[in-house]
C-alpha cells in the first residue's frame, strides 16, 4: 500500500510539472522556458502523452487588438475608449515607493530626511536638480515666457503636480487638485488668537524708551514696571557676568536680572548641560552661547524657540560686523572681564534698530531670505550690463537698492552674498539713523560674517534722492527714507575710496541716460502690488511666496486689511506660527490648514517653493486652495521680474 501511494503522488508531481511547462510555451511563445529536470527514484518512467491535460488556448496579442482597432476606425465606428495605462516603473529606488526623498535643514543646525508625499507618482522624465529654477532656459527677450517647455514640475508629481493644473491646459487636474487632496488629508487645525489682543495691547508703545515723558523724577517701582510689559526683550553679556547691550532699560534697572541669568547659566554648565531655553510667565526664554558671549531673547509674542535663535544669531553677526571675530576673541582671551561695551561704542542704534525690526515683525529673518524690487527683466538686464560696463578693477560686490529692496547686484563669479549680510547691510541703510544722517555719502569699514568674518570689507554707500540743496534731510524725505535709492560698493581694498565714488558717478550718468533711473523711481512710488492684482476676486488677505532656490520673497501690499502696526504683528505672529509648525523637528507636513477666529491661513512646502496664505475667517477651504495655486502659477510665470535670477557676475 506504501508503494503504491508513493506512486500516485509522484504522478501527481509529474503532471503539475507538465501542465505548467504546457502553460507556459502557450502564454510565452516568444520566450525560451528552461528546462526542467526532476530527479526521479529509479522508476524512470514518464506520463505518456495521453494523461498530459490539452493546452490552453494562447492569449490575444497587442497587434491583434490594434488590427481590430484599425478596422473598426477604419469602417467609420467610433473607437472605443480605454483608459491609458500608466507608465511602469523600471528605475532604480532605495526608497520603498516611488517618492522624492529630501533633507529638511533646521535653523539650529537639525538635519531631518524625510519623504516629500505620500503618493507615489513616476516621472515622466528624469529631470536633474529639478528643484532648482536656475535650470530653466527662457528665451532672453521674452519677460513673460510661458514656463509649459521648460518648467522642472512637468517631469514631477506628488507636490507640484497642481502648479499644471491652470496654465499647462489641464482644467480637469482641479477635480484631482493635489492641494486640495493634501488639505483633507491633513485636515483642519484650529488656532487661539483669542489672547493675540491682549497680548499686542497698546503695541504702539512697545518702543519707547523706559523712563521717557515729561516726569524725570519718576520711582523705580514705575520704571521696572514699563521694563516688564515690554513683550520682548534682547539681552547680551559676557560670560563673566559684564552686560553688554540691552535693547529696554538701563544698567541700573538690569544689572540684578543679568546676574541671575549669569547664575542660571553657570549652574548648567557646571553640571556639564548646556541651557538652550525655557518658558516661565507665559513668556519664552532663549538662550545662545557664542564664543565668550551669551545672547538672551525673552518673547510673548509666540515665536518659536527656533525663530528666537535665528533673531540672536543675526545680532551677534551685527556685533561681529563692528569688531571681526578675531578681534572678539583676542579681548577675552587677554582679559575674560572685558567690558564690550567701549569697543562697541556707537553701535547701540544699529543693534536697537535690528532688534526693533524682529519685534515689529521681519520677513527677511524668518523666512532667511531677500526681497527684491518687481521690475521688467529687460530692465534689471540694462541695470546689470551699466554695472559691469562701469565697474572698476577694486569692486567687489556692486548693489542697487530701492524702497529697502534690491534691484540689481554685480558679483564675482564664484562668491555669493549671504542673505544675512545684505540684512545687516539694509538695517544700516534703512533703518538706522547714523548712515544716512551723515549725509549723501559714506565710507565704512564693514565685516561681512557671511563671505568672510575674520576681517573687514569696506563699503561706499551713496544716497540718491532725499537730500535739500543746503545739504540737510528735510522731514518729509526723512519719513520717507525707505524709499530712497541707494548705490553700494564694496571693495577689499581700503584706499579704494576714490576708485568707487567715480564708479557710481559714471554708473549714475549712465542710469540717468538710458532711462534706468526713472522706472527704478517709478516703480518704488508704485509701491507693491495687492492680492487682487494677482487673483481678481480673490479671498486671499496676504501671501508669502518663497522661492526656495533662489532664497527670495515676493509678498502683496499690506492694504488695506494691514494698515496698522498692531495689525501688521498680527499678521507676523500667523505666519510665525504657521512657519513654526511646518518646519518643526518631527512634522513631516507639506500643507497645513488653520482656522481662527479672525483669519483661515494656509502654508504649502514642496522642494521648489513655500507659499504661506492668509484670507478671512469666512472662507472656504476650496476657494483658498484655488486662489493658492493662482498666485503659485503667477509666481512662476513672473520669476525673472519679482525675482533676480544669477545677477550680473563678473
Amino acid at each position: 500500500m506504501s508503494n503504491d501511494r508513493v506512486s500516485q503522488e509522484h504522478s501527481k508531481n509529474e503532471l503539475s510539472v507538465h501542465s505548467q511547462r504546457t502553460l507556459g510555451e502557450s502564454t510565452l511563445p516568444s520566450t525560451e522556458i528552461p528546462s526542467i529536470n526532476i530527479a526521479q527514484d529509479g522508476a524512470g518512467d514518464v506520463t505518456s502523452e495521453e494523461d498530459r491535460p490539452p493546452p490552453l488556448p494562447p492569449r490575444p496579442k497587442r497587434v491583434d487588438a490594434h488590427r481590430r482597432v484599425s478596422s473598426v476606425v477604419a469602417a467609420g465606428l467610433p473607437s472605443p475608449q480605454h483608459p491609458a495605462r500608466p507608465r511602469l516603473q523600471a528605475t532604480a529606488t532605495t526608497a520603498l515607493s516611488r517618492t522624492d526623498i529630501h533633507t529638511q535643514s533646521y535653523q539650529d543646525g537639525f538635519r531631518e530626511t524625510y519623504a516629500a508625499s505620500k503618493q507615489a507618482s513616476p516621472p515622466t522624465k528624469s529631470w536633474g536638480g529639478w528643484g532648482s529654477v536656475r535650470h530653466l532656459k527662457i528665451h532672453d527677450g521674452d519677460e513673460t515666457a510661458s514656463i509649459r517647455s521648460s518648467a522642472p514640475t512637468l517631469g514631477t508629481g506628488g507636490d507640484v503636480e497642481s502648479l499644471l493644473g491652470g496654465f499647462l491646459g489641464h482644467e480637469q487636474a482641479s477635480g484631482s487638485n493635489v492641494l486640495e487632496r493634501q488639505l483633507q488629508e491633513a485636515g483642519l487645525e484650529e488656532l487661539d488668537d483669542s489672547k493675540d489682543d491682549e497680548v499686542l495691547e497698546d503695541f504702539d508703545r512697545e518702543f519707547d524708551e523706559v523712563g521717557a515723558g515729561d516726569d524725570k523724577n519718576i520711582d523705580e517701582e514705575k520704571l521696572l514696571a514699563q521694563w516688564k510689559s515690554k513683550r520682548k526683550h534682547f539681552m547680551i553679556l559676557s560670560s563673566a557676568g559684564k552686560p553688554v547691550y540691552t535693547r529696554h532699560g538701563d544698567d541700573n534697572l538690569i544689572s540684578g536680572y543679568i546676574g541671575i541669568i549669569q547664575t542660571i547659566i553657570s549652574f548648567y554648565e557646571g553640571a556639564q548641560d548646556q541651557l538652550r531655553g525655557f518658558t516661565a510667565g507665559g513668556a519664552r526664554f532663549v538662550i545662545m552661547s557664542q564664543g565668550p558671549l551669551y545672547l538672551v531673547a525673552v518673547s510673548k509674542l509666540g515665536e518659536s524657540a527656533a525663530q528666537l535663535r535665528v533673531q540672536l544669531e543675526a545680532l551677534y553677526m551685527q556685533i561681529l560686523s563692528t569688531l571681526t571675530l578675531p578681534n572678539l576673541t583676542h579681548l577675552f582671551s587677554n582679559r575674560p572681564s572685558t567690558d564690550l561695551r567701549r569697543p562697541l561704542k556707537g553701535t547701540e542704534p544699529l543693534l536697537s534698530a535690528l532688534a526693533d525690526s524682529f519685534t515689529r515683525g521681519s520677513f527677511p529673518t524668518l523666512f532667511s531670505t531677500l526681497e527684491c524690487l518687481k521690475i521688467r527683466k529687460a530692465h534689471r538686464e540694462v541695470i546689470n550690463n551699466t554695472l559691469l560696463q562701469k565697474r572698476c578693477e577694486s569692486l567687489l560686490y556692486g548693489l542697487v537698492v530701492a524702497g529697502g529692496r534690491l534691484v540689481s547686484v554685480v558679483r564675482p563669479r564664484r562668491h555669493s552674498l549671504h542673505p544675512s549680510d545684505l540684512q545687516l547691510i539694509f538695517n544700516m541703510l534703512f533703518e538706522a539713523e547714523g548712515v544716512k544722517a551723515g549725509g549723501g555719502e559714506n565710507w565704512i569699514p564693514l565685516c561681512l560674517p557671511g563671505f568672510n568674518r575674520n576681517g573687514y570689507l569696506y563699503m561706499y554707500v551713496s544716497f540718491l534722492d532725499g537730500q535739500d540743496k543746503d545739504g540737510t534731510e528735510g522731514q518729509e524725505n526723512k519719513a520717507s527714507r525707505h524709499d530712497e535709492i541707494a548705490v553700494v560698493l564694496i571693495s577689499a581694498n581700503k584706499e579704494s575710496f576714490y576708485n568707487l565714488r567715480n564708479m557710481r558717478d559714471t554708473v549714475v550718468e549712465e542710469l540717468e541716460k538710458n532711462g534706468s533711473m526713472s522706472l527704478i523711481k517709478n516703480a518704488v512710488e508704485k509701491g507693491r502690488y495687492a492680492a487682487t492684482d494677482i487673483v481678481p476676486g480673490t479671498v486671499l488677505h496676504h501671501f508669502i511666496y518663497k522661492s526656495r532656490a533662489n532664497v527670495q520673497f515676493t509678498m502683496p501690499s499690506y492694504e488695506p486689511h494691514f494698515t496698522t502696526l498692531k495689525a501688521r504683528r498680527k499678521l507676523l505672529s500667523l505666519y510665525h506660527t504657521l512657519h513654526a509648525n511646518v518646519h518643526a523637528k518631527n512634522a513631516h507636513l507639506n500643507v497645513q490648514h488653520c482656522i481662527s477666529r479672525n483669519s483661515v491661513s494656509l502654508a504649502w512646502i514642496t522642494p521648489i517653493f513655500e507659499l504661506y496664505c492668509v484670507a478671512g475667517p469666512n472662507s472656504s477651504r476650496n476657494a483658498l486652495a484655488q486662489s493658492a495655486n493662482k498666485v503659485v502659477q503667477w509666481a512662476r510665470r513672473e520669476e525673472e521680474r519679482i525675482f533676480i535670477i544669477g545677477g550680473a557676475v563678473f
